[in-house]
């Protein structure tokens, strides 16, 4: 069975305008100090005490003290990771095709009012509070909240349909940046299907965030599924979704907006001042690996119409053949300008497994891990014994347009 080879490449924008997404200490040096919080959540924020899903309140660990803490000075990556991807994340979810149309929600969940008015409903409401430990890399996880839909003042009554949690642990493949950040693969029930989830933060505003999980049928062919689109705010520290967002919630639905231009993703980008981390080797079922940043050589990308998608929200998903036995699974978020925020994920027939972060006019840095359950390892190997990741950052800018 092939296996997932993930490339997470960051496209940010100039340097005072992302400013949050640095690499901590036990990296190399950054470029650039770190940004204050935008929001009056700031202070909540920044001191946020983060408890381990493995372990009680009474030992909970904030960032700062997991960084100072004897033996835990090679986490200070994943614990600013930790500070910034927990919290409370709310805003809209929507499914889509492989070929980028908006799933109807099933009609025994929309109100009949929506019905009588001939509305068609595409988004749930969703809530997504996250949890990682600062001092335990890869102690993460997160609960994906659908709420049924309400009609006017009924959305502060909101009502729980689905609710579904994960733990970085069950995931094939994770790999995360300083700034919040991340992507994972998970392996999907009995068949051999993945999904590849891009959480990725916009660069000048570390509390805006959009998640795509793209479902691929792995096999000889592999296949696009399906996509799922999150647009999602931080509303402040991690509460485990006791209280549902309703009016409140400052993100809007999306699914049947419009699309972006594909203009927009055409053409030759360049990849400069790039770093990389490169590991090989059969994967510790416990431990997983991990890795960090050094100097790379720098590149050029060329992107064309093959297998792009384009979306609301500015967004687009890209899936295609990449190479002998590999396929390019690709998300990416138009910034403007010339400038984008993206994901690249290869699927491999030999098993590798790849991960890069890189930005536009700002280096950044990101650590990679990969922990395994015993199942997952166990389908792992059935296919493959030997797994080899790499992370790569770079600046990245568009040189010409497609055509």
């Amino acid at each position: 069975m092939p296996l997932l080879s993930t490339q997470l490449l960051l496209l940010h924008l100039p340097p005072r305008a992302c400013a949050a997404c640095l690499p901590s200490s036990s990296c190399s040096p950054p470029l650039f100090p770190l940004r204050s919080r935008r929001s009056s959540n700031s202070s909540a924020r920044t001191g946020l005490r983060v408890v381990s899903p493995e372990t009680s309140d009474g030992v909970a660990t904030d960032a700062a003290t997991a960084a100072a803490q004897p033996g835990l000075a090679d986490n200070t990556k994943w614990a600013e990771f930790a500070a910034r991807v927990s919290g409370e994340w709310d805003g809209f979810g929507a499914d889509f095709t492989a070929a980028g149309d908006p799933v109807e929600l099933p009609e025994n969940v929309v109100p009949g009012a929506y019905r009588e008015w001939g509305v068609q409903v595409f988004d749930w409401q969703t809530q997504c509070p996250t949890l990682a430990d600062p001092a335990a890399p890869c102690a993460l996880h997160y609960r994906l909240v659908r709420l049924l839909p309400t009609v006017g003042c009924e959305a502060d009554a909101a009502t729980v349909h689905t609710s579904h949690r994960r733990h970085a642990s069950s995931a094939s493949a994770f790999a995360y940046a300083g700034s919040g950040s991340y992507v994972a693969a998970w392996p999907k029930g009995p068949v051999p299907v993945l999904e590849v989830e891009h959480c990725v933060v916009r660069p000048d505003s570390a509390e805006v965030r959009v998640r795509v999980v793209q479902t691929v049928a792995l096999g000889k062919d592999p296949q696009l599924r399906g996509l799922k689109v999150f647009s999602e705010q931080w509303y402040g520290p991690f509460r485990n979704g006791e209280q549902l967002g309703g009016c409140a919630v400052r993100e809007t639905a999306f699914a049947d907006g419009e699309k972006l231009d594909v203009s927009e993703v055409l053409g030759q980008w360049e990849r400069t001042d790039a770093t990389a981390a490169r590991f090989s080797g059969e994967l510790d079922p416990e431990t997983g690996k991990f890795a960090e940043l050094s100097p790379d050589e720098p590149s050029k990308l060329q992107r064309d119409a093959d297998g792009v998608v384009t979306l609301p929200k500015q967004l687009w998903s890209a899936f295609k053949e990449h190479g002998a036995g590999e396929f390019l699974c690709e998300f990416g978020w138009a910034l403007g300008g010339g400038n984008a925020v993206t994901s690249r994920c290869v699927l491999s027939m030999d098993g590798d497994v790849k991960a890069s972060v890189s930005n536009v006019h700002q280096t950044t840095q990101a650590c990679s891990s990969s922990l395994i359950s015993a199942d997952i390892q166990r389908l792992i190997y059935r296919a493959c014994s030997c797994v080899s990741q790499e992370i790569t950052a770079a600046y990245e800018s568009r040189l010409s347009d497609g055509t």
